[in-house]
C-alpha cells in the first residue's frame, strides 16, 4: 500500500466509478470473476532465496505476482524450486522493505532524496581517498554477477583493491584447498555414482535442487550413500549408513582411509602415476595415520574406518567423496583447509576425476566483454589489500576473490580501513562475535549499505540506499558450468512498487560520475549484457524472453590439464610449504574440545534447514511459521547427555561461552553425537527493521569469538565450546 500515491488512488477510484456508472450490470461478483479469469503472463527470471540463483518462472496475474514455478532449462535447478524460493516471493510485497534513501543523524535515520544522498556519499568517499588513500576503502557483497561486476569495477576505478564476500563464513578453506590440489573447485556426478560419501554436506537441507535430485537418482539406482556427520541430518535419513563422527575430526578419518588404500594397494596406481605429483610424499605422510590411530580421535571404530576405505576403493572410479560446501571443511574448524585438501587427495587416489560418478571439471559458457574502445577496464589496483588476504605476514594463501570481512572489521577498528560499501550482505549478523563486527562498522568514517531491508549491518550505516526487490530489477547475465552450461539472467517481473528505490548498477554509475570516473561506466546494463552474450550468438532479447538457455560447452573427456603449476593433481603444494604449512596434508587437531571433566561442556555446531537461508529469510512470515509450527529453532542435545543433566525435551536452558550467554529451548534426540549440541543457523536477528524475525531464536554467532584460521583466514565458526544448564540452575 505504501507504493500507492494519493493521485493513483483517486485516479483508480474515479475510473472504477465511471465504469460502474456506465455499466450497471458490472457487480462485484462479475468483477471478481473477471479478475479470476484474467490472462496469466509467465516471466522467466532468477530466484534470490539463496546464492544459488535458481531459474524461476514468475506467473503474473492482474499486474501482481500470482505464483512461481521452476524453470526447466536452468542447469542448476532443473525445473524445481525449494521452499526458500516460494517464501522469497513475499519480499515483493513485504511491508518491512526500505522505501527511500536514509541518512543517519545521531542515533536515528532521516529520509533524504537521492541526489543529496549520492552527492554526500561521493564527497565523503573523496575525502577518505584524499586523507587515507584507496587502500582504506572496501566493497563487500553476496557474490553474484551484478555486485561482482559493478562493485569491483567501481573499486578498481578508485584504485581500491579490497573487495569481499561472505565466503570466509562459508567455504573459503574449501576454495583454497581445491585451488592447491586441482587448480579449481570441482563438482560431482552424483547421479551416476555407485558409492557416495558425504562429509558434513546435507543436500536435503542445504538445497540446490538439481544436486539434491541427482543424489536421489543415484540412490534409486542402488548407490550406497554414507553420511559422515555428528548429526543425523535429513540426508542421513535416506542414507545407507550414518557415521556419527566426533565434530572437527573428519581430517583424521580421511588420513586413515588413505592409509588403508595405499597400504593395501587399493588406489588407482595408473591414474596416480600419469596424472598426479607428490604421491611418494603423500604415502610417507599418511603411513602413521592408521585406523587404530584415528579411532580414538574420531570416535569411529578402526574396523569401520578400514571397511569404509575398502568399500570406497572397490567402487572406483564410479564413486566420490563429495567435494562439499561448508560442513566439515568449509569455514568451521581450524583444520578445515587441510581436511579439504585430504578430500581432494582421496578422490585422486580413486582415479575418479571426470569419470562417471566421480568428480567433474565442467566449464561454464564463455561470456564476452565490452569493447575496450568504448568501455576500457580500469587498471587493477597495485596497493596491498586492506583485509590481509593474500598479504605476506598476514594471510598469504587466503583467496583474494573472496576476502575476509571479519578481519576487515578488525582493520577498521585499527583505523586501516575507513570507508565501505556493503550490498546485500549482512556481516554483522552472519559472522561470529557481533560486538566485534559492530565495533568495526562503527569505526568507519563512512559506511554505505545498499539493501532491500534494514538489516543489522544497515542499522550501523551512515547512509542506507534501497534497491528494488529481486522481482523488480534486471541484473548482469550469468553463466553456470555443466556438461550443458546455462546462460541466464534476472529479468524484471513487475514494475517497481516502490518508486523511490534504485538498482545497484544505477547507484554505482551515479557515484562514478560524481567522482570523476564515469568514463569506466559509459554503457547501459543492456549494452553490457549484449556484449556478454555476443560470443554465444544469443541476443539479449532472446535471453530476456527465455530467462535461461542451455548451451553446449566443451567437455574434455578423460583427464584435462589442470590449472596447477604442474598441470596435474598436486598431492604436495610448494605454495603451502613456502607459507610455512604442511606441503602434504597432515593431522591438525581442532582448536578446542569439550572437557570430559565438565559434564555440561559441549562443542556447538550448526547447519542449514531446507526452508531458510542464513538469516535472510527468517523475516518471511510463511517460512517463519514453519519454524514455529515445528519448534524448529531449538537446540539439539543428545538424549543420554540431557538425562545426565536433568534436561527434558522442551526445557529452557542457558547456553554459555566465553563470549556470551543465551537462553533457548531444547530438542532432546538420539540423532546427535554426545559431545555436540546443534543449533540451526537461520535465526537470531536483532534489527527492529525486521519486525517478524527480530528477537526470534538463537544465533551461534553470538557465542563464537572472533578468530581466524591461519591458512585461508576463515572464521572457524564451530571452534567454540559451550556449557549448557537448565535455565533454573
Amino acid at each position: 500500500m505504501s507504493s500507492i500515491t494519493r493521485r493513483r488512488f483517486l485516479k483508480t477510484g474515479l475510473t472504477t466509478a465511471a465504469l460502474l456508472a456506465a455499466a450497471p450490470v458490472l457487480d462485484m461478483r462479475t468483477w471478481a470473476a473477471s479478475q479470476e479469469q484474467a490472462r496469466v503472463e509467465v516471466v522467466p527470471t532468477l530466484c534470490n532465496g539463496c546464492s544459488s540463483h535458481c531459474g524461476m518462472l514468475a506467473h503474473v496475474k492482474n499486474g501482481r505476482l500470482w505464483k512461481i514455478t521452476g524453470h526447466p532449462d536452468h542447469g542448476r535447478s532443473q525445473g524445481k524450486l525449494c521452499a526458500r524460493a516460494h517464501g522469497a516471493a513475499f519480499w515483493l510485497y513485504d511491508p518491512d522493505r526500505l522505501a527511500g534513501p536514509l541518512k543517519r543523524e545521531g542515533d536515528h535515520f532521516v529520509p533524504i532524496d537521492w541526489e543529496q544522498a549520492l552527492d554526500e556519499i561521493a564527497a565523503k568517499l573523496e575525502a577518505v581517498l584524499a586523507a587515507h588513500g584507496p587502500g582504506a576503502v572496501f566493497f563487500a557483497h553476496n557474490p553474484r554477477a551484478t555486485g561482482a561486476f559493478y562493485g569491483t569495477r567501481f573499486m578498481h576505478a578508485l584504485g581500491a583493491p579490497t573487495t569481499m564476500t561472505h565466503n570466509a563464513s562459508c567455504n573459503t578453506s574449501l576454495i583454497l584447498a581445491y585451488q592447491a590440489v586441482f587448480g579449481t573447485t570441482p563438482g560431482a556426478d552424483l547421479a551416476n555414482s555407485k558409492y557416495i560419501m558425504l562429509i558434513g554436506r546435507n543436500p536435503a537441507e542445504g538445497i540446490q535442487t538439481g544436486y539434491s535430485a541427482a543424489l536421489a537418482r543415484a540412490i534409486e539406482k542402488g548407490a550406497k550413500l554414507v553420511v559422515v556427520d555428528p548429526r543425523h541430518n535429513a540426508s542421513a535419513a535416506i542414507a545407507t549408513e550414518w557415521v556419527p563422527i566426533r565434530p572437527g575430526t573428519d581430517l583424521a578419518l580421511l588420513l586413515a582411509m588413505m592409509n588403508v588404500m595405499i597400504a593395501e594397494n587399493l588406489y588407482d596406481a595408473g591414474f596416480v602415476a600419469e596424472h598426479t605429483v607428490g604421491f611418494e610424499e603423500l604415502a610417507a605422510a599418511v603411513r602413521e595415520y592408521s585406523p587404530a590411530w584415528a579411532a580414538p580421535i574420531t570416535d569411529i571404530p578402526a574396523t569401520t574406518i578400514a571397511r569404509l576405505a575398502r568399500e570406497l576403493a572397490a567402487a572406483r572410479p564410479n564413486c566420490v567423496v563429495d567435494p562439499g560446501w561448508k560442513g566439515g571443511f568449509g569455514a568451521n574448524y581450524a583444520n578445515g583447509t587441510e581436511t579439504a585438501r585430504a578430500v581432494g587427495a582421496i578422490n585422486a587416489l580413486l582415479g575418479n576425476l571426470n569419470k562417471p560418478g566421480g568428480l567433474t571439471f565442467y566449464g561454464a559458457p564463455k561470456l564476452g566483454k565490452l569493447p575496450a574502445d568504448k568501455a576500457p577496464d580500469p587498471p587493477k589496483p597495485t596497493l596491498p589489500r586492506g583485509d590481509g588476504a593474500g598479504i605476506a605476514g598476514e594471510f598469504p594463501l587466503a583467496p583474494t576473490a573472496q576476502g575476509l570481512p571479519h578481519v576487515a572489521a578488525r582493520k577498521a577498528r585499527e583505523g586501516k580501513l575507513r570507508a565501505g560499501i556493503v550490498r546485500h550482505h549482512n556481516p554483522v549478523r552472519n559472522f561470529p562475535d557481533p560486538e566485534h563486527m559492530m565495533a568495526g562498522m562503527r569505526a568507519l568514517d563512512l559506511l554505505v549499505v545498499i539493501d532491500t531491508h534494514m538489516t543489522e549491518t544497515a542499522r550501523l550505516a551512515h547512509y542506507v540506499l534501497p534497491e528494488p526487490s529481486f522481482l523488480e530489477r534486471e541484473e548482469v547475465v550469468e553463466a553456470i558450468p555443466g556438461r550443458k552450461g546455462t546462460v541466464c539472467m534476472r529479468t524484471r517481473v513487475v514494475p517497481k512498487l516502490l518508486e523511490n528505490t534504485r538498482t545497484f548498477d544505477e547507484i554505482i554509475v551515479a557515484l562514478a560520475r560524481r567522482m570523476g570516473v564515469g568514463e569506466y561506466f559509459n554503457f547501459t546494463l543492456d549494452e553490457l549484457n549484449s556484449a556478454r552474450l555476443q560470443p554465444l550468438g544469443i541476443t539479449l532479447e532472446e535471453l530476456k524472453a527465455r530467462g535461461s538457455i542451455q548451451v553446449e560447452t566443451p567437455v574434455v573427456e578423460g583427464m584435462p590439464k589442470l590449472k596447477t603449476p604442474s598441470g596435474k593433481v598436486e598431492f604436495v603444494s610448494e605454495r603451502f610449504a613456502k607459507a610455512g604449512f604442511n606441503a602434504v596434508p597432515g593431522w591438525i587437531p581442532p582448536r578446542v574440545m569439550p572437557e570430559p571433566a565438565r559434564p555440561n561442556s559441549f562443542r556447538l555446531i550448526h547447519g542449514k534447514q531446507g526452508y531458510h537461508s542464513h538469516t535472510s529469510t527468517a523475516n518471511i512470515p510463511y517460512l517463519l511459521q514453519i519454524t514455529r509450527d515445528h519448534n524448529a529453532e531449538r537446540l539439539w542435545m543428545n538424549a543420554g547427555r540431557a538425562a545426565a543433566l536433568g534436561i527434558k525435551d522442551g526445557d529452557l536452558v542457558w547456553v554459555r561461552s566465553s563470549l556470551a550467554s543465551r537462553q533457548v529451548r531444547v530438542k532432546v534426540t538420539e540423532r546427535l553425537h554426545p559431545e555436540a549440541v546443534y543449533i540451526p543457523s537461520g535465526y537470531g536477528n536483532f534489527s527492529p527493521g525486521l519486525t517478524r524475525a527480530n528477537g526470534f531464536g538463537l544465533s551461534m554467532n553470538d557465542l563464537v569469538p572472533f578468530q581466524t584460521e591461519p591458512m585461508s583466514g576463515h572464521a572457524m565458526m564451530m571452534e567454540v565450546v559451550v556449557e549448557v544448564e537448565p535455565a533454573g540452575a
